[in-house]
């Protein structure tokens, strides 16, 4: 199934438009992923155990869904995201790249230059400001009691996690290892919280850490992954669950040192951690949702005569990305020219909006016939 069968059957879930300003170790984390990271990897070995639907008639449809901070603002926003993911996952298998929810990256970086700045009881109420903001998320989700029990301490655990880095008295060394290491906690509650948007809509979903597979340098703050090791630990993780029909959400932004500490690729990196994590599954597809509805030849914001790009190759995408425009991260597109997958730029509050695809070959004229085109209809 293509990305353009989301428009036909997403189903319209109220006014998410960004503009409405409406909120609302292991391979596996938590529990639940230990268990079905068990229970899949035990009935690919087994015979009569479950396969994939198309099994008979070929290889079945990879699809990675990337979504963005502002895509997953607030419960009602994660819910309509995994109305995305659950109208490709009923005939295909996705994995799910998650960024932090919007604004929270941010705050978590605040927090380290506060106790850079030795304001540690600040720091330490930021803190506690941030898992309070993802508890409330969850209360929002309005889960059955045995699962907003199951994620909450799940939650209640991570935050635990945060608030041992952020003591309210002690000094605490600010170095670019734990601005790292507070930075991650965003996509990290994103993850549990949105694979429970996912379960409570019907899509057996369980979320991942990057961290565990995804192999860095040390270089805090900026660290370049090891495509290859990451490549052949992550299809170790992933690969069975999507076998056994269970959708990884997979945090962005982050990988781990050989030696486990945890690092990040890069503010604006999650473009990239998509591509990375769409590698290592070989996707067909990789799907960034965001919140415009495709590359344009302008800001569209800045230019009335901005016009959307519907097709693109790879090395025009590319050469716009390398240019400095800001429609993707530069090194997306030599990753997916590498194994030919087809990129898609797509509007998450308006999935019957077609985007723009990126891919092997264009099918509606090159750029600069489609920049041609868009400034004389610009200039009538």
């Amino acid at each position: 199934m293509s990305s353009e069968h989301v428009q036909r059957e997403a189903v319209a879930e109220g006014d998410l438009s960004p503009q409405s300003g409406r909120t609302a170790g292991v391979p596996v984390v938590g529990s639940r992923g230990r268990e079905l990271l068990d229970a899949s990897r035990k009935s690919a070995g087994e015979p009569g155990a479950r396969k994939s639907p198309n099994t008979g008639s070929g290889r079945q449809e990879v699809f990675a869904f990337k979504f963005g901070g502002t895509s997953l603002l607030g419960a009602e926003r994660m819910l309509h995201a995994a109305g995305l993911v659950r109208s490709v996952a009923h005939a295909s298998q996705v994995v799910v790249v998650v960024y932090a929810m919007k604004g929270v990256t941010d705050r978590l970086l605040a927090i380290a230059q506060l106790l850079a700045e030795r304001k540690s009881q600040h720091a330490r109420a930021e803190a506690e400001a941030v898992l309070r903001l993802h508890q409330g998320v969850l209360g929002q989700l309005a889960l059955d009691a045995k699962e907003h029990d199951r994620v909450s301490y799940e939650l209640g655990s991570l935050g635990r996690d945060l608030l041992h880095e952020v003591p309210a008295h002690d000094y605490v060394s600010a170095t670019p290892e734990l601005f790292d290491r507070l930075a991650s906690f965003g996509e990290r509650f994103a993850a549990r919280l949105f694979a429970a948007a996912l379960e409570r809509s019907g899509v057996a979903a369980v979320p991942v850490s990057s961290s565990d597979f995804v192999l860095t340098c040390d270089t805090f703050r900026d660290a370049k992954p090891n495509l290859e090791q990451t490549k052949r630990r992550g299809r170790d993780v992933l690969v069975p669950l999507l076998a056994d029909a269970i959708v990884p959400v997979v945090t962005g932004f982050i990988g781990a040192t050989p030696d486990g500490r945890i690092t990040t690729l890069g503010r604006n990196s999650s473009d990239f951690s998509g591509a990375i994590i769409a590698h290592v599954v070989d996707a067909d597809e990789l799907v960034i949702w965001t919140d415009v509805d495709g590359i344009y030849t302008a800001n569209p914001n800045e230019s009335a005569q901005a016009k959307l790009l519907h097709d693109l190759s790879y090395d025009e995408a590319h050469a716009l990305a390398a240019g400095g425009a800001k429609v993707l991260h530069p090194h997306v597109l030599p990753l997916a020219a590498e194994t030919e997958m087809t990129v898609w730029v797509r509007n998450t509050f308006k999935p019957q909006a077609r985007g723009t695809r990126i891919g092997l070959t264009r099918r509606s004229g090159s750029l600069s016939q489609q920049a041609q085109q868009a400034r004389k209809e610009g200039a009538a």
